[in-house]
Formats: C-alpha cells, structure tokens, sequence
C-alpha cells in the first residue's frame, strides 16, 4: 500500500468523479465547496456507494437535526469518544472541527487524550462520561446515568443524541481503522492559530 494512499480500498481521485453515481459525486463537490477540500471519509466510503449514502445520512440526521446539544457538545462527544477507540482520523479531522466551533484550540487535544482532564463545564463532564460509558461499557448504562444527566438540564431526546452519536462513531472510528483512513493534512492546523484580526 502506499503510504500516502488515502485508504486501503480503492478511492475515487478527485480529478476523476465520473464513475461515482451522480448524487454522491455532487455531495462531494458541495462539500469541497464549502470547505475548500475534500474530507478524506468521502472518498473513502464512496468505494461502496450504497453504505456511504446510509451512513452520511444517519450522520446528517444526528449532526443536523435540532437539539439541546450545541455543535460543540456534538463535535466534543465525537472527539472523545474516538479519542477512546484509538481513531486517529476522527480524532483529527472532528478535532479541527471542535477547535472551530469552539474556538477553543486546546479543548481536542485535551477531550482525545484523557477527557476527565479538558476544560469543560460540568454539564459537558457529565455528558462526556456518559458518552464514554456507551462507548466503553454500554451493557452497564443503568437509571443513575439517566438521573445524573436529567440533573444537568439534559432532556431524554438529549440522552439518546449523546449515545446515538457515540454509536454512530464506534462504528465510523472502526471503519477509518480497518480502511487505514488517512487524515487530510489540512485538518492538523485547523482552529490552533486565531487568525490575524480576531
């Protein structure tokens, strides 16, 4: 395999979409222009189209939809939890995300590497630990974790955001690992520096 190959499994260039059906080459182009780039997930899951429409659209559903969590809380649930499953690409690319969002460039690291330690409030500690529960111990989720949140301001619907988002990723972190999806260099840099005049 090449080192700088993207994924293990064939991948679509990007100066080569023709093959893609229409409605996934035209997701990756609408996300190209709005980020500049293209997120390496997209060309690596398109290697199988029906399971990159399945997944990018419980991905929308979750991410997009509204919520008492803010898009913040959503990218830190990501980051940590993937920080816990060892995914580097999810830790990097939602790790710039995170830093954006939050304008917080040290928040990522932190949440990856041991989040009991992370600048957080203690709503978002106590979201965090649950979110880790589901991912480490799921089996052992019991009505004192509802209770502990609920006493956070946490809403049921709120719960099951926290918990399908750390489902969703368990599976997207173990899909980068066995793809060897390869983060984009651009997500390194991303929200570390504020920009000039900020």
């Amino acid at each position: 395999m090449n080192e700088l190959a993207i994924s293990r499994w064939p991948s679509p260039r990007l100066d080569d979409l023709a093959g893609l059906p229409e409605d996934i080459r035209d997701k990756i182009l609408t996300v190209q222009a709005k980020a500049g780039f293209v997120p390496n997930v997209f060309l690596g899951f398109a290697h199988r189209p029906d399971e990159f429409r399945a997944f990018f659209a419980y991905h929308d559903a979750l991410l997009l939809r509204e919520s008492g969590l803010s898009k913040g809380e959503k990218e830190m649930v990501i980051v940590a939890t993937s920080g816990a499953n060892r995914c580097l690409y999810c830790v990097v690319a939602h790790g710039a995300i995170l830093r954006i969002i939050e304008k917080k460039p040290l928040l990522a690291d932190q949440l990856a590497t041991n989040p009991r330690k992370a600048d957080l409030t203690p709503r978002q500690h106590a979201m965090i630990a649950f979110a880790l529960k589901v991912c480490n111990a799921a089996q052992d989720i019991e009505e004192a974790d509802f209770a502990a949140l609920h006493a956070h301001g946490f809403s049921d619907e709120d719960i099951w955001d926290i918990g399908a988002i750390t489902a969703l990723f368990g599976l997207s972190n173990r899909m980068a690992n066995l793809l060897s999806l390869r983060p984009n260099d651009e997500f390194y840099l991303m929200g570390r520096v504020p920009k000039a005049g900020r």
